[in-house]
């Protein structure tokens, strides 16, 4: 790179660590977030997230200012809470810090149990569940902010550890379809599963004819509490490994068996994820999903002479790039940069082992950039393609390489909560996109243009 040396992000490859830990609460049934800092703060997210998904997002906010900047929040806190139990009817209220609160000092656990002792002692109104998590900015991305809300979530609710026959399925920041073919999948298998967070309804519903304040979907609070007994858990992520997840939180808690796995993107990881659901169900994959399986195995074949040997730059949240190099290494795609924002620390090793004896020539791998520094290194690598979320459009265009929009933000584009990925029906979305991406390039590029591929 020209400028190893940074002093400042130029166009961040990650979002803020509150914002996902809203996100995380959006996906239980009756569950409000709320903000524990400066109105700004909900402001800048609901922004993003209404950009992206087209629906409205609510997240409530102790709406800190200068002063309490100097005497703290606590009471800003305490009415704010008392707001959103009076105005929404809120099953539960998802409350994450700010940086501001943070810096300051702000005892958020101390706060919320002083103010459920003043609302017991005043009268015996319905308290919902009130769930705290700590999502300072400085220390981590929004996919730290998601996990650390679902964990959070679970310490609190699933304390029922008597045996149930159920699934837990952890399958981390998914697109509501996503969510959705995850619940197809599970359906097929005929056994009980708790899928948590669940945004396919709370953040791509249907048209109403009046406006919900809380939408309608979501995981329900009581098949929360079950968790604590079920047969196993899957926790989708390669990168999450000793960060405490809610996952890891069930099996030493509560004896919870933990199946960790990538996020089922491309046959193998898909594979993966399939091969558990027949062991721990006893149910062989049905033939719906062994056909879907075949046709992508016939349209990997169909799409080698116009994939092998291309060479891609992957960027986003860290597991679903490392999901992602996975399928293109099957494809003879040639990921010559792995980059993200977040610095788990486990990355590259997460994206060596899903490329281990496929590659010759192992990918760049990057955590903690900005999208200055994956441009210049961009440029040095020569990619034929980019694939990531729409804040990389701007390297795309300067490197004059198609750009696949996968994750999340997409605001450039119409419909990224319904893009599928995982599963083999997902995967055969996003090669039916790489390989036709790669086709319009090369009609443009064509002096003749090419009306037959």
């Amino acid at each position: 790179m020209k400028n190893p040396h940074y002093v400042s992000t130029t166009n961040a490859c990650k979002l803020c660590k509150p914002l996902g830990a809203c996100l995380a609460f959006r996906g239980i049934e009756g569950a409000v977030p709320m903000l524990h800092g400066s109105q700004g703060c909900a402001t800048y997210m609901r922004r993003y997230i209404i950009s992206h998904f087209r629906e409205p997002m609510d997240i409530a906010s102790s709406s800190l200012g200068e002063k309490h900047a100097v005497y703290g929040g606590g009471q800003n806190l305490k009415q704010g809470l008392k707001n959103v139990i009076t105005k929404f009817g809120a099953n539960m209220i998802g409350i994450a810090t700010t940086c501001l609160t943070e810096t300051i000092g702000d005892d958020l656990p101390m706060i919320v149990k002083e103010f459920r002792r003043e609302m017991e002692s005043q009268d015996k109104r319905y308290l919902p569940e009130l769930v705290t998590v700590s999502t300072p900015s400085y220390s981590g991305t929004h996919m730290e902010g998601f996990h650390a809300a679902v964990r959070a979530v679970v310490e609190l609710v699933a304390t029922d550890e008597r045996p149930a026959q159920l699934i837990n399925l952890l399958p981390g920041f998914l697109s509501p379809e996503d969510l959705r073919h995850l619940k197809e999948i599970v359906e097929d298998f005929g056994y009980p599963a708790v899928i948590l967070p669940d945004l396919s309804m709370t953040l791509d519903g249907p048209a109403l004819d009046d406006y919900e304040k809380i939408p309608r979907g979501g995981t329900p609070i009581d098949e929360i509490r079950l968790m604590g007994g079920a047969k196993a858990t899957v926790e989708f992520g390669r990168t999450l490994g000793g960060r405490q997840t809610a996952g890891e939180l069930l099996a030493k808690r509560s004896n919870v068996p933990l199946l960790p796995m990538g996020i089922p993107i491309g046959l193998r990881e898909t594979d993966i994820f399939i091969e558990a659901m027949e062991t721990l169900t006893g149910v062989a994959r049905p033939a719906r999903l062994a056909l879907e399986r075949g046709r992508l195995v016939d349209s990997y074949v169909d799409a080698h002479k116009y994939v092998f040997g291309k060479r891609v730059v992957v960027y986003g949240e860290e597991d679903l790039v490392v999901g992602l190099t996975s399928f293109l290494v099957e494809i003879g795609i040639r990921p010559v940069l792995c980059a993200s924002g977040g610095v788990s620390g486990r990355f590259e090793s997460a994206v060596e082992q899903v490329t281990a004896g496929i590659l010759s020539c192992p990918p760049l791998v990057k955590e903690g950039l900005d999208f200055q520094q994956i441009e210049e290194l961009a440029g040095e690598l020569s990619p034929d393609l980019m694939i990531g979320h729409s804040k990389g459009f701007s390297s795309a265009k300067k490197l004059g390489i198609p750009l696949i929009r996968v994750g999340f933000p997409i605001h450039d584009r119409f419909g990224g909560q319904r893009l599928l990925h995982v599963g083999y029906r997902g995967t055969q979305s996003v090669l039916d996109r790489i390989v036709n991406a790669i086709i319009e390039r090369e009609q443009e590029n064509s002096p003749v243009g090419y009306g037959y591929m």
